[in-house]
């Protein structure tokens, strides 16, 4: 969503810079799904943790 797996910029200062403004735009996104009741989708699993799961049932 955010592409924050990679830094734009160089140097600590940028990179945490960036990374706080992708955290804030992040809660906003989620702010905004929240006060309008429509739910985000459900966070992906992992393929180990469905093997747990299905494995424990």
């Amino acid at each position: 969503m955010t592409g924050i797996r990679r830094a734009r910029y160089r140097g600590l200062a940028r990179v945490c810079l960036q990374h706080v403004f992708s955290a804030t735009a992040l809660n906003v996104i989620r702010l905004d799904a929240y006060w309008s009741t429509t739910p985000l989708s459900r966070p992906r699993t992992s393929r180990l943790e469905r093997l747990a799961h299905v494995l424990t049932a």
